[in-house]
């Protein structure tokens, strides 16, 4: 506030009025005069101006040259809580806090009395009951003629309300600024014309520039942003939000780049700032560094679109591509030709050297295919040693020729291992890829077919797909087969049936039968083994089977124990891929041990292919078979080339001679000697013979007059369910 050094009446009302506090105090002008000092002083000592002057609206008071209180007003005595009695004539700087007195004695005095006036000092004042106020102090002060000070004439505003509204806006300021710095996201906020107002230490940290450097400018320099891909300049959500007047997201893929040229990956929304009018002031833009979380996206993704291995595709993904290739095809927009390869003569690789050994060739050999194939077709693993190529904008010719390469480079290919080099070879099936083909599914099955093909004529070959091909045919019925198979397991449509081996010594007592396998297919429809079997070994599904078979066998047998004293012998066949497989043969122990039954009834048939085959294996499993009493037999005995050298290590029990020597027994008499000779061989090994395909009188007694103790086929028994061996009482007889 500007006070005039000349104080007057004047001079008052307008301190008054410009305080705003004047109510009812009519002072009239008077025409300014000139007056001498003596005539001012004796003015204010008078009972007029004393009573115009405690009268006034503000908060005033008078002091002399010793800084005594001569004047006060009401309303300062109001404010602090006196009489005027209390405090007039005390020394002023009394009625102030210790800091604010020392500075009033020291400083604030000195310089009135020195320069006539002071203005908006900031103090602090006592009120009688103890409370402190705020202040702002101003004065003036005039000298006599003969230059001694008169009385002065101080203003004081109280501004407590003021200075406690700003000191909690300070605070609500400060702890916004704590909090804006102390959270992970970067903000950054700006004005209605999008130049920046504030950046907090993240911001700072993720675009490279300080909060004053970046203060005043565009955002669009601070905050550069280019999309991940094309690296094209993407729209600035502080720009869109201004222009729109609403939240804005960022879009995917948006990179930041930094002052100081590093790249971070963000997610970010801006939302505009509103005044209590609801007017934009501005835009607030909040961010945060996803680098990391789309680093793991993009390794996730990758791990579940590639094979760990190898690096290239996996199945899944590509049987995606391969489907977006046939709906192209169908369109009729380019043409494409699908290889499937599958590597010749790995599992040497594999037994040779281990897996290990084996994961070295895949990668070598996935290295020199992806050579070969050109930069757009897409390579991929689809399991084990079996890789699929889809060959783009290409004739079936031409295809055919890349897939020769391929087979020359593998077939040219050798793999060290130590101080040996292991050669392999790769058979290749083509099919072109174009209408002929509903499903991903079905281009496949044509795909492998022809790569079945091409092993079959003969390996490390290309074939190409032609529906009337016969090979081909019988492939993709073996997968029918399989398929089938799979449901069946899965869907329980196989039953056990047996059939009853009789024995041609009338003084057996107790029944013996082979568990035989049957499949329920349409309509209830039963399928013999001899249908889906073959299928099954061709695709590795048989030990599945034998351990389904066998858990069944062992928990009927169970069920029924106490019903089953009438049988002698149960046989179960097992295929040679179980007989091979040591997994198999836990499996088993663990069914034994886990399952009560009578394993002294229990027979497990054996063919004599699988046996010499497994030599190794079989021995083992017959011996662990014979501790917990199981018995043994050889089935299909007399087709191998080499039945009576290997007949001495098999610890067989049973020998049961191929049909192919019995069907026609009576009028074959090499078939007869051959039968008596396995019968003798039997008989001086102690073992039983089992004739099977038995199905005339004629040829059962020619096998009684042999010798041969037990007969199987249609001739007695015809295969039924297994829990009619629970009605049948007692053996077949003749």
């Amino acid at each position: 506030m500007t006070y005039r050094d000349r104080v007057t009446r004047r001079n008052l009302r307008q301190i008054a009025k410009r305080e705003g506090q004047i109510a009812g105090l009519r002072v009239r002008p008077k025409p300014e005069r000139r007056t001498s000092v003596n005539q001012r002083t004796r003015e204010k000592s008078s009972p007029r101006y004393r009573m115009l002057y405690e009268a006034l609206p503000a908060m005033v008071h008078s002091i002399d040259a010793q800084g005594r209180l001569l004047l006060v007003s009401d309303l300062w005595l109001s404010t602090l809580g006196y009489e005027r009695s209390e405090v007039v004539g005390r020394y002023g700087p009394e009625f102030f806090t210790p800091a604010s007195r020392a500075y009033v004695i020291e400083v604030g005095i000195p310089e009135l009395f020195r320069t006539g006036h002071c203005k908006d000092i900031e103090l602090q004042m006592v009120r009688k009951d103890g409370t402190l106020i705020d202040i702002l102090l101003s004065s003036v002060i005039e000298r006599d003629a003969s230059g001694a000070p008169l009385p002065s004439l101080t203003v004081i505003q109280d501004v407590t309300q003021r200075k406690r509204a700003q000191s909690e806006l300070a605070e609500q300021h400060e702890r916004l600024r704590v909090t804006l710095d102390s959270i992970g996201d970067g903000v950054i906020t700006t004005d209605a014309q999008g130049r920046i107002e504030y950046l907090n230490p993240v911001a700072e940290r993720l675009t490279g520039w300080t909060n004053a450097q970046a203060r005043g400018r565009p955002s669009a320099p601070v905050f550069n942003i280019v999309h991940e891909e094309t690296r094209g300049r993407a729209k600035s959500p502080i720009s869109v939000c201004l222009a729109e007047d609403r939240i804005v997201g960022l879009a995917n893929h948006t990179i930041l780049l930094s002052r100081d040229c590093r790249e971070y990956h963000i997610e970010d929304s801006a939302a505009p700032i509103k005044d209590v009018a609801g007017r934009t002031v501005g835009v607030v833009l909040v961010f945060r560094d996803v680098s990391e979380q789309r680093q793991l996206s993009l390794e996730m993704t990758y791990r579940a679109t590639h094979d760990e291995l190898t690096g290239l595709l996996n199945r899944g993904e590509f049987e995606r591509r391969l489907e977006s290739t046939l709906i192209a095809a169908h369109k009729g927009r380019e043409r494409y030709v699908l290889m499937y390869i599958d590597l010749d003569r790995f599992k040497l690789v594999n037994d040779a050297g281990g897996h290990a050994i084996g994961d070295r060739l895949l990668k070598q050999v996935a290295s020199l295919i992806k050579r070969i194939a050109r930069r757009h077709d897409i390579f991929a693993r689809l399991g084990g040693d079996e890789f699929g190529l889809i060959v783009e904008h290409c004739s079936i010719e031409t295809a055919q020729s890349i897939a020769q390469s391929i087979c020359e480079e593998v077939d040219a290919f050798r793999f060290q291992h130590g101080d040996q080099f292991l050669r392999i070879g790769a058979s290749i099936g083509l099919v072109q890829v174009d209408e002929r083909w509903p499903t991903v599914a079905s281009l496949l099955r044509a795909a492998d077919s022809a790569c079945y093909a091409a092993k079959e004529a003969g390996r490390n070959r290309v074939y190409a797909y032609f529906a009337a091909d016969e090979m081909i045919d019988s492939h993709q019925k073996d997968m029918q087969w399989a398929r089938r198979i799979e449901h069946a397991l899965d869907n329980g449509l196989l039953v056990l049936h047996w059939q009853e081996i009789k024995a041609l010594d009338h003084s057996a007592d107790g029944i013996h039968g082979e568990v035989l396998l049957r499949m329920v297919c349409e309509k209830g429809k039963l399928v013999s083994p001899g249908a889906f079997l073959p299928s099954a070994e061709r695709f590795h599904m048989a030990s599945r089977i034998d351990r389904w078979v066998v858990n069944e066998a062992f928990e009927w047998m169970a069920r029924h124990r106490e019903a089953l004293g009438h049988l002698d012998t149960l046989s179960i066949n097992l295929s040679g891929l179980s007989i091979g497989d040591r997994d198999f043969h836990r499996y088993v122990i663990d069914l034994i041990e886990t399952i009560a039954f009578d394993h002294h009834k229990l027979c497990f048939e054996i063919t004599e292919t699988a046996a010499i085959t497994n030599l190794s294996d079989a021995t083992s499993f017959f011996e662990s078979m014979h501790a917990f009493g199981i018995r043994f037999a050889l089935d299909d005995f007399g087709s191998g080339l080499s039945s009576f050298s290997y007949l001495k290590n098999l610890p067989a029990d049973y020998l049961k001679i191929d049909g192919q020597f019995i069907r026609d027994l009576a009028a074959n008499l090499v078939g007869q000697a051959t039968v008596k000779c396995i019968h003798e061989v039997a008989r001086i090994t102690g073992k039983k013979t089992v004739a099977e395909s038995v199905e005339t009188e004629a040829v059962e007694a020619l096998l009684r007059g042999i010798g041969i103790d037990y007969t199987q086929g249609f001739l007695r028994h015809r295969p039924e369910p297994l829990d009619t061996i629970l009605t049948r009482r007692s053996p077949i007889k003749c």
